[in-house]
């Protein structure tokens, strides 16, 4: 959410998303379930909080049983329903070889990352890339995350955006209400993917330096120092991820803009919900952390939300309450008119809301939001941590409580949102604290509470052969 000019990046265009903004609602507080992709998209799927699907990491397999909301959309209430990009409610070894059953999607075009799985025979970018370019095809086979500034015209962001405007056409004058998916894979590492016709947009000079810290939790310094990205990653290094990002961003809020734009011409944006989200964020050198992972601070638990629905909700709406990814599938099947009843955690969790209502005012959003993390991510040594490594965020618009657990050692943090909005004072022994940490204390337990029995997937989970790892780390800055 800090990277984009909604929400006061003004070193990153995004005039089509900025836009949006003020066509409709935007959510300030808006918490991941996980930092880590699959738990976080299980839980934006199913509407379920961690313990209520039972993705905990990265490789977990999502229950065969679990049924995500498009599904009940197509089978309950007509929608014709279509994805283009990532799904990824399961680890990649297993959604390269078999869908979901209860996925919903009429039409699956799915796609990890430009390079991953290019042989499954659900991967519709590799399809499509095929017919326009089958050289750059072989040269993505050949040198895989290798291949830098892949051209417009070729790129992942580009696939999803045409695939979708495509979809779009096609079915905005049938009598049958839809649902169309389009997920992209940027913003994410490796960072030099994007278009070099980005490159003019992004003042390099505007771009803001890391957040500090003088002192890290020893999970935080795990991280650090065993980060899939590599070790001893320069400021140099630093700064060109930076705007790699950045320049991701901005390539993404064109192809973006042109669904828009589709949506307007064909004459259906009256009657359109657009939503826009994030399934986590970056660190970018933030407190001397990169990627994503245990430290729960908000540059990767805060994600942009959007909700545009002319003439249900007013433009230019701010919610400032708590709200979480898995609030999206309540949302949208709300919206479609279908009871929500069976939307529904295990184990007394809170059930997910309609962000519509929230965004009009008919219902108030969470007092408090939660973000975990149960040795969700992997090591510089492409494994889950060992010892595990878990965290628990409690987060309302003005705190935030973390909770630390690593081999036997347990840490808290708590931060002032208000008064230290980067989260560099960790005032959790400030007697002038106490009693918002112990009223934020008392929600954190009663969570950990009913999560019960801890991490755990139902389903197990499978890792990728080891000949198919992905080569995350850097290579040396010798500049």
């Amino acid at each position: 959410a800090d990277s984009m000019g909604a929400y006061g990046a003004d070193w990153v265009p995004t005039p089509r998303l900025d836009q949006l903004a003020r066509d409709g609602a935007r959510f300030t507080n808006c918490i991941v379930n996980c930092t880590v992709c699959t738990p976080a998209r299980a839980s934006l799927m199913t509407g379920k909080e961690l313990p209520g699907h039972g993705v905990y990491r990265l490789h977990d397999i999502l229950p065969d049983d679990e049924t995500l909301f498009p599904e009940r959309l197509r089978r309950e209430a007509g929608y014709r329903t279509a994805l283009f990009g990532k799904l990824h409610v399961s680890g990649r070894s297993v959604e390269e070889e078999r869908r979901h059953p209860r996925d919903g999607f009429e039409i699956y075009e799915w796609c990890l990352e430009s390079c991953v799985s290019m042989d499954s025979r659900f991967n519709g970018y590799v399809s499509w890339l095929r017919d326009r370019d089958p050289a750059f095809l072989e040269r993505l086979r050949r040198f895989q995350r290798g291949v830098k500034h892949h051209p417009e015209d070729v790129h992942f962001s580009r696939w999803a955006g045409d695939r979708t405007c495509a979809y779009i056409r096609e079915n905005a004058a049938k009598p049958e209400p839809f649902f169309v998916m389009m997920s992209l894979f940027d913003p994410h590492n490796p960072y030099e993917d994007y278009p070099l016709t980005m490159t003019d947009r992004i003042d390099r000079g505007r771009i803001p330096s890391p957040t500090q810290r003088n002192s890290l939790p020893a999970c935080a310094l795990r991280e650090r120092d065993g980060s899939y990205l590599g070790k001893d990653i320069t400021p140099t290094q630093i700064e060109d991820i930076r705007f790699g990002y950045a320049a991701s961003i901005a390539f993404a809020d064109q192809e973006i803009g042109k669904v828009l734009d589709t949506i307007e011409d064909c004459g259906i944006a009256s009657e359109t919900l657009v939503i826009f989200t994030s399934d986590h964020g970056d660190s970018l050198g933030d407190h001397g952390l990169m990627v994503k992972g245990v430290a729960l601070y908000n540059p990767v638990i805060c994600v942009p939300l959007l909700l545009r629905w002319p003439g249900e909700l007013p433009a230019g709406t701010i919610c400032e309450g708590m709200v979480q990814l898995h609030d999206i599938s309540e949302t949208c099947l709300a919206v479609a008119g279908l009871s929500t009843e069976a939307v529904s955690n295990s184990r007394g969790f809170d059930r997910a809301r309609d962000l519509t209502e929230i965004a009009s005012g008919a219902a108030p959003a969470r007092d408090f939001a939660f973000c975990a993390y149960r040795n969700s991510g992997i090591s510089l040594d492409n494994a889950y941590w060992d010892p595990p490594m878990n965290a628990t965020a409690v987060v309302s618009p003005e705190a935030k409580l973390i909770l630390y657990q690593t081999g036997g050692e347990t840490e808290f943090e708590f931060f002032d949102l208000v008064a230290d909005p980067t989260e560099t004072i960790n005032r959790f022994a400030d007697p002038r604290a106490a009693e918002l940490v112990r009223t934020m204390m008392e929600a954190l337990a009663g969570w950990l509470q009913r999560e019960g029995a801890g991490a755990g997937s139902p389903a197990g989970g499978r890792w990728p052969d080891s000949d198919s790892f992905m080569v995350n780390t850097l290579e040396p800055d010798d500049r």
